[in-house]
């Protein structure tokens, strides 16, 4: 199978497309090195990825039609697309809106028009967030859960890109799925993150930010049981009966909902460093605790995370410290 991952300099993208190669997939990565954080580490991912074999880049922006349409003239033999690429981070959406409207709804709408002009799209898979439950205040949050209350244009956009794709699936029967990812971390993770983040104040001797004065709950998933949930649902991709549309939506989280104080401690712990810290009140578009009700993937695709915090942290330490040459 070929398969078109979009973002695949990204902390997922790139982790996704590692795996699908080491099973013999034949990957068309694309990417436009969007400079939200250091190209460097991008960078860095790609040339890692360069290396293996059955691996295709191509550096453009999704929103690109005519580039994009190169991209699938040049690879008529895609079948699978991943679409992972994508404007994140709820804070920065307070500042630069367009940026999301761009690559979350525009760039989106591009890939689905890629898959439905191919005639060839066995399944296309596409990255959501927890963001888009909002509001909500009931826990575990659920895929049948009503998400109508977002409180960041992040997450606003992430619901249209499921909305988007219902309506694709329902005109025409392409079977597409949405993966709602819970705080993800794990190495090669973004330096917008928390674990990045609370690792690089520590070494500096920097305070590090607790929002809500430390009182928040994260549903912290490991990158690899995030990749496994990603590659399994690729190969179920939803029947079609004929008379609900082909189209899926799960959560994708570790099943279990961490302090953030806890979470801190193994970061410490990890670097043999106590943090400085500084209490903040809540951000605007934050929520005070996330937890995933994975039923529905467990159910249709056997998703099981492994790895909890106290062998995820670590893991992480250990590619920061190497990364940064501590």
């Amino acid at each position: 199978m070929t398969v078109l991952v979009t973002g695949a300099a990204g902390f997922i993208g790139f982790h996704t497309c590692q795996r699908l190669l080491a099973r013999g997939e034949t990957v068309v990565g694309v990417d436009n090195l969007n400079p939200y954080y250091d190209v460097a580490l991008k960078e860095l991912r790609l040339r890692t990825l360069m290396g293996l074999p059955g691996f295709r880049f191509v550096r453009a922006d999704i929103a690109d039609r005519d580039a994009m349409g190169q991209v699938a003239k040049a690879n008529p033999d895609i079948t699978g697309y991943i679409n992972l690429a994508a404007q994140a981070g709820v804070r920065h959406s307070l500042t630069a809106p367009h940026d999301y409207t761009h690559s979350n709804i525009e760039g989106h709408l591009v890939m689905l028009e890629l898959a439905r002009n191919s005639g060839k799209c066995r399944h296309f898979v596409y990255a959501s967030s927890s963001s888009v439950y909002g509001a909500n205040t009931k826990l575990p949050f659920s895929v049948d859960d009503r998400v109508d209350t977002p409180i960041s244009l992040y997450a606003a956009t992430k619901r249209a890109g499921e909305l988007m794709s219902h309506s694709y699936s329902h005109l025409f029967r392409i079977p597409t799925t949405g993966l709602r990812f819970f705080t993800v971390y794990g190495p090669w993770g973004r330096p917008d993150m928390a674990a990045y983040l609370f690792a690089k104040a520590i070494i500096a001797g920097d305070p590090i930010k607790i929002f809500n004065n430390g009182d928040m709950r994260r549903d912290f998933t490991f990158i690899d049981d995030i990749v496994s949930g990603v590659v399994g649902v690729l190969d179920n991709p939803p029947k079609d009966d004929g008379v609900k549309p082909p189209y899926h939506l799960y959560n994708i989280g570790n099943n279990r909902s961490e302090q953030l104080m806890d979470f801190i401690g193994l970061v410490e712990t990890a670097l043999g460093r106590k943090a400085q810290y500084q209490f903040e009140p809540m951000q605007p578009g934050d929520v005070k605790e996330t937890a995933a009700d994975i039923t529905a993937i467990q159910r249709d695709v056997g998703f099981a995370p492994t790895t909890p915090i106290s062998v995820g942290v670590p893991a992480f330490i250990d590619w920061f410290k190497s990364y940064h040459g501590l």
